[in-house]
């Protein structure tokens, strides 16, 4: 797609036909790259009837290591991976078993990814898992659908500080009533299942 090889792992309801279509979902990975984790979430969304594509932004590669991570997210081409976000929303729009009906989700890395996507292409429903939302009124006159956030008190990247500057940009761009917070007291990764800062 867009002249670059277009990974992600696919998940689909049983449920799901032309004659029965559902709603589609893109879902991105935190900075560890799309490992297990992930691809179980885009499991357990399918199985609640969408049509899941977790997207990869690292192109096939993976670590655990937390410095190889790093790594990896600091080497990104970001106009790649908007491209790579874009083509995966546009082959959502041409299955013929989604409605039309599309949501974006990520987390950390990923969360930064929901809203970027978002921005860059008409989305009917985002949803941040404290990811990066240091965005500007004009940044989001692009945006279409609603955004719900999730974010810890404790989060020790993106804080409330942070959050506070994105709702007052969400009002100057004419769209406060389009987005919804959830505070939690935890810090940072604490609805990464698979992560060592897990918070139930």
């Amino acid at each position: 797609m867009r002249g670059q090889t277009a990974n992600a792992h696919v998940a689909m309801p049983e449920t799901a036909s032309a004659d029965n279509p559902v709603p589609g979902m893109l879902l991105f990975h935190a900075f560890r790259a799309l490992n297990q984790e992930f691809i179980d979430f885009a499991g357990t969304y399918a199985k609640q009837g969408y049509i899941v594509a977790a997207v990869d932004l690292y192109g096939g590669k993976t670590s655990e290591d937390l410095d190889v991570a790093g790594q990896l997210m600091a080497a990104m081409d970001q106009q790649a991976c908007k491209d790579l976000a874009v083509s995966w929303a546009d082959w959502l729009r041409g299955q013929a078993a989604c409605s039309s009906k599309r949501g974006t989700v990520g987390w950390c890395l990923g969360g930064t990814w929901s809203l970027n996507t978002s921005i860059a292409t008409p989305i009917e429903a985002t949803v941040v898992y404290y990811g990066d939302v240091d965005k500007t009124a004009n940044d989001l006159s692009s945006l279409k659908g609603s955004v719900l956030g999730h974010f810890g008190t404790e989060d020790e990247y993106f804080g409330k500080a942070m959050v506070d500057r994105f709702e007052a940009e969400m009002a100057k761009a004419g769209k406060a009533d389009r987005y919804t917070n959830h505070w939690y007291p935890a810090g940072h990764a604490f609805a990464n299942t698979g992560g060592p800062y897990f918070h139930e």
